[in-house]
């Protein structure tokens, strides 16, 4: 048995600290206590450090190794899961003890995980994300061609690509979803509209049907799961809303009665500040096509302001940055940018208890309360007051624990 001392300890859900001990035993929390620390119990005092949940990242695509998706889709399987082990080993290094994969990540990254082949987060994954022809995540360039088109996309077979699957029609689109919850998904996701980094879908466009999406609105909720759906601007909003899509990731152009709709249905959103603004200051750089830039300057300067409608209707917002490729390493940043507009407590409820309910592991993951996994921070100094302190890279967490082991102990003996 581990025993925390001395530490002022933030849930993850109250935004006031309370001084008390958190006992460990196995990959379990066991107890937050005022009680004397038991007899057999290894001590770690925090030195009246800040004790808090793992960090939570509710976006992210392991396997987007290349910012150009046009030659992601060229690469063999084995450059994109290396790619993969550095970014989640990175991810852990940060202090994000479970991240949520929204395209691209499977079965087998999940078990080399389990399995300490490679050291990363505890992934929560979907399979591949859904896409309609020429839809988001379609990753052929609108002016590429290859005899594969004809051969096999033509005769009604799904185009497969590392984040996603296109799939036309109610009967495809409820098969496609049906294999990647037997494949082990804990979610679905879909692309809803248009987006930047594909290079032949317009920003502004709906994807999917009507009927397309209510299939696979009814097949998760049969699973007893959920779905998420990429979309940035707001018409489409609103439609995936009406349609009862339980989860909308960017939700970048929303407009204030849209972001009440979302608020009065409970559907949740997770914006991602930190990929626009590392593909705006960086993807030029690291060979970002043309096309996706165009579409980024629409939405560069919008997303921020756009969270004031979200926080003013009372939508409950998730915490995820959609990193990609080269600008992986700026993760962090995600907290300073939504700084603007919520409250540093906000901010790191967003980051552990609001994304632990989104991904439906609430009183497991995302909180120091009895019973959870014992995935654990000791930070240098309040994030409360200082959320500084969290977009350092983990320079000021001097203990990163996920699941009752210890990633990093700098406080030991």
């Amino acid at each position: 048995m581990l025993a925390f001392t001395n530490a002022k300890v933030f849930d993850g859900v109250n935004e006031k600290l309370r001084n008390a001990t958190v006992l460990v035993e196995g990959d379990r929390i066991k107890s937050v206590t005022d009680a004397p620390v038991p007899e057999r119990a290894e001590v770690i005092d925090c030195g009246g450090r800040v004790l808090m949940p793992g960090l939570i990242d509710a976006h992210i695509h392991a396997y987007f190794y290349d910012l150009n998706v046009n030659r992601l889709q060229h690469l063999p399987v084995t450059m994109y899961a290396h790619h993969a082990a550095n970014m989640l080993g990175d991810m852990l290094d940060r202090g994000f003890t479970s991240v949520r994969d929204t395209g691209g990540a499977d079965y087998g990254l999940w078990l080399a995980l389990r399995d300490g082949l490679i050291k990363g987060p505890r992934l929560f994954y979907c399979e591949k994300a859904l896409s309609q022809t020429g839809g988001h995540v379609d990753m052929r360039h609108q002016h590429h061609h290859h005899p594969h088109d004809d051969h096999v996309v033509m005769c009604g077979c799904c185009f497969v690509n590392p984040l996603g699957v296109v799939v036309d029609g109610v009967d495809s689109v409820r098969r496609v979803v049906r294999e990647q919850l037997r494949r082990g998904a804990s979610f679905i996701k879909f692309c809803g509209s248009g987006g930047v980094s594909t290079t032949s879908d317009p920003l502004d466009s709906i994807q999917f049907s009507d009927s397309e999406v209510r299939a696979i609105v009814e097949e998760v909720e049969n699973h007893l799961v959920y779905c998420t759906a990429h979309i940035h601007p707001d018409r489409a909003l609103k439609r995936a809303i009406n349609l009862g899509v339980h989860c909308i990731e960017h939700g970048t152009l929303i407009e204030p009665d849209t972001a009440r709709m979302a608020a009065d249905k409970g559907t949740y959103i997770v914006p991602t500040l930190a990929v626009i603004a590392g593909l705006a200051e960086r993807g030029e750089e690291f060979g970002y096509p043309r096309e996706s830039l165009d579409k980024l300057d629409r939405i560069k300067d919008e997303a921020v302001e756009r969270l004031n409608h979200m926080k003013r209707a009372g939508i409950q917002i998730g915490f995820g940055t959609d990193l990609i490729g080269a600008i992986q390493p700026m993760q962090c940043i995600e907290f300073g940018l939504r700084s603007p507009v919520f409250s540093n407590f906000e901010i790191l409820h967003q980051a552990t208890g609001m994304n632990a309910k989104i991904i439906g592991a609430k009183g497991q993951i995302g909180q120091i309360v009895e019973g959870a996994y014992a995935d654990i921070l000791v930070v240098d100094g309040n994030p409360l007051e200082n959320l500084k302190l969290m977009e350092d890279d983990g320079a000021h967490i001097p203990v990163v624990m996920k699941g009752g082991s210890f990633h990093r102990n700098r406080l030991a003996a």
